[in-house]
């Protein structure tokens, strides 16, 4: 049998999208077409949720290795008083090409509301404008921050994990291998919501086309813009691209939580991942989300697939 769309979640498609023809794709490599109808759809995205209200925000500031100012915001639940808290530290997505932690303060004032754990979310810098690993050392040195601040902000050093959703999962798996490299400070999880991590993924699987909210040209772009004539090579490492991973390479990583749509151009490079994960002695849980499609917790966030997987992550960001 074919696969079926979740029907709450196609629902909520509808709602957002109408029954109509979808408008045609832009071109391959159009970057500023994809920003532009990318950030309009968090925009009316924010309508589907109320705000959350008993959660804090506190801008900080870092410098990367070149003098580049990089944001770090904080979310903390409002009234707490943290000692020795675990905390994670967070990359957005938006497809290595867009967005930026603005439009995703609801989703993790929500993560922060439901847990209690805090966040602080890292505002990498953006692909063409910068090309890898630039994303992936933008957030090391926010995680570098949130170490060295650790004890002013109530956080416990060593109970720290990095999350990321979509292209900010890709960053997320990216940097639990560059802090490897390094030997930088501890990672003890790490959380990746359909994690983007294959640059090599660019072939359409009919099977799965009809239901992408992220497509194949959208993916080729994405990595594109991050790698250049790079995308697709042999030299790209997996502190770059994380699918590139050996099993060799994932000796040692922390413990992983992953969770991707079975309609999500991104589950067989999860799943891949996650196998190596398991080869390399590292522990992963694994969620294939039924008749899910990329981001489906956005479309729908009321519907039963979302509240079930929601449960999941929370459970994964008390775990530590």
């Amino acid at each position: 049998m074919p696969f079926t769309l979740n029907p709450e979640v196609g629902a909520g498609l509808a709602k957002l999208f109408g029954t109509g023809p979808p408008p045609p794709p832009p071109e391959v490599g159009d970057v500023k077409t994809r920003r532009e109808r990318v950030g309009l759809l968090f925009n009316i995205l924010k309508d589907f949720v109320p705000a959350v209200l008993d959660v804090e925000t506190k801008d900080f500031h870092t410098k990367a290795d070149d003098g580049h100012d990089i944001l770090c915001r904080w979310f903390t639940k409002t009234g707490s008083k943290l000692s020795g808290s675990s905390a994670i530290c967070y990359a957005h997505g938006g497809g290595m090409i867009s967005l930026n932690v603005d439009f995703f303060d609801e989703p993790i004032k929500r993560y922060v509301s439901r847990t209690g754990v805090p966040f602080m979310a890292i505002e990498y810098r953006l692909a063409p404008e910068v090309q890898a690993p630039i994303p992936v050392t933008d957030t090391y040195a926010g995680l570098q921050y949130l170490h060295d601040h650790a004890a002013e902000l109530g956080v416990d050093p060593a109970r720290i994990g990095v999350m990321g959703d979509s292209a900010g999962g890709g960053i997320a798996a990216s940097l639990a291998h560059y802090v490897k490299a390094k030997k930088g400070p501890a990672v003890c999880k790490q959380i990746l919501i359909y994690p983007m991590l294959d640059d090599r993924n660019i072939s359409v699987d009919p099977e799965i086309a009809p239901f992408a909210i992220w497509s194949m040209g959208d993916n080729e772009t994405g990595w594109g813009a991050l790698l250049g004539d790079r995308r697709g090579g042999e030299d790209v490492k997996p502190f770059e691209a994380a699918a590139r991973m050996t099993v060799e390479d994932a000796r040692d990583l922390p413990p992983a939580y992953i969770d991707v749509g079975e309609l999500d151009i991104f589950r067989d490079e999860d799943l891949e991942y996650a196998r190596k994960l398991g080869q390399a002695g590292v522990s992963c849980e694994f969620h294939l989300v039924p008749g899910a499609p990329h981001a489906f917790e956005y479309f729908a966030p009321e519907s039963e697939v979302a509240r079930t997987t929601m449960e999941s992550r929370h459970k994964a960001i008390k775990s530590f």
